[in-house]
């Protein structure tokens, strides 16, 4: 099977692997994780049920000669699993030439920047949904300023965890009116900042198709005022549409998974914290990687099992969503899979 490229049911590759890390947060985002749900009381996962770092480490190697070019580590927050940095460092021995890349937060990269950069992650992407501290705060809903976060931008900005991408995620009624100012004060910063369309991943964040604002329509109020030109995906899986100033101040991407979906070129799988594979971001199963792992499997076993999954793989929930209306019946939480 070496050096063999699978590709599933809709003749996509696989190429990239993101990577929980932990089921827990620092902020209860509405769309994520919200607080009538997330509470005190949620049952979070043990630490004896989540992957170790041994583990993980372990997986992407079995997997790293059939393809794989990109992981993510996300969450949850990744940053709060202690000591992650060395999960970074062990990635990268695995794999001196993959892309390596974590999303965040960012609340803790002031003081993790550092050795982040230091065990070898290649790049950051922040989420930061408002400028305004009052919105900012409503959607976090744990009081967490914006200038933190901002500290966080300058943070992986001075360690060189480049290129910093920005994700705002936009939901009518909360935060369309930050979409310009977010434009505004990214442009010429050399970052880059991606604006997504509220999606209903999992079934806790009560998903209304008219709260969606449209990618349409955030590209139309940059558009009015700041000039946009499109231009060439960086690869054939990227999942924004990317947009540039044509005064040269830089560009945006438009993440449209409700209203344009790009399940076509979906080349992903998904390791949850507790171990199991999805083979969707809106899957309502995950199949069960710990228990290779802890069970003795061999490398070639876990590729196997791996590859006979993405050969049988069909997702295309995005598209199905947009032809019949969505599915609320049992979809992995996002805090489970990472975004």
């Amino acid at each position: 099977m070496k050096n063999k490229r699978t590709l599933d049911k809709l003749g996509r590759p696989f190429t990239d692997l993101r990577i929980s890390v932990t089921d827990r947060c620092n902020f209860r985002c509405q769309y994520c994780m919200p607080r009538e749900i997330f509470g005190k009381d949620y049952p979070f996962l043990s630490r004896d049920e989540l992957l170790t770092f041994e583990e993980i480490a372990r997986f992407v190697h079995a997997l790293a000669p059939y393809g794989l070019g990109k992981v993510r580590i996300t969450g949850g927050e990744p940053l709060i699993r202690k000591d992650v940095e060395e999960l970074v460092a062990m990635l990268r021995e695995q794999g001196p030439g993959l892309d390596l890349a974590m999303t965040t937060n960012g609340s803790l990269l002031p003081q993790k920047a550092a050795s982040l950069k230091g065990a070898g992650l290649d790049r950051v992407t922040i989420s930061l949904d408002s400028l305004d501290d009052e919105v900012f705060m409503t959607m976090n809903d744990v009081d967490f300023p914006v200038e933190k976060i901002l500290d966080g931008i300058t943070a992986a900005e001075e360690h060189e965890l480049l290129p910093i991408k920005i994700n705002m995620v936009v939901k009518r009624g909360v935060n369309e009116e930050s979409i310009l100012p977010m434009a505004e004060y990214f442009r010429g910063r050399g970052h880059i900042l991606r604006f997504i369309e509220y999606m209903d991943v999992g079934s806790t964040n009560a998903w209304k198709m008219d709260e969606v604002v449209s990618a349409r329509e955030i590209l139309e109020r940059i558009q009015a005022v700041h000039p946009l030109e499109r231009i060439d995906p960086n690869s054939p899986s990227e999942v924004a549409k990317r947009w540039r100033y044509r005064d040269g101040k830089g560009e945006i991407g438009l993440i449209a998974s409700v209203t344009d979906p790009f399940c076509g070129s979906c080349t992903r799988l998904r390791l949850s914290a507790p171990g199991e594979l999805y083979t969707c971001l809106f899957a309502h199963q995950g199949f069960d990687i710990k228990g290779l792992l802890r069970g003795g499997a061999s490398d070639q076993e876990l590729a196997d099992f791996v590859f006979s999954l993405w050969a049988r793989r069909d997702d295309n929930y995005s598209q199905k969503r947009s032809q019949s209306g969505p599915s609320d019946d049992g979809k992995v939480e996002m805090s489970y899979i990472g975004g």
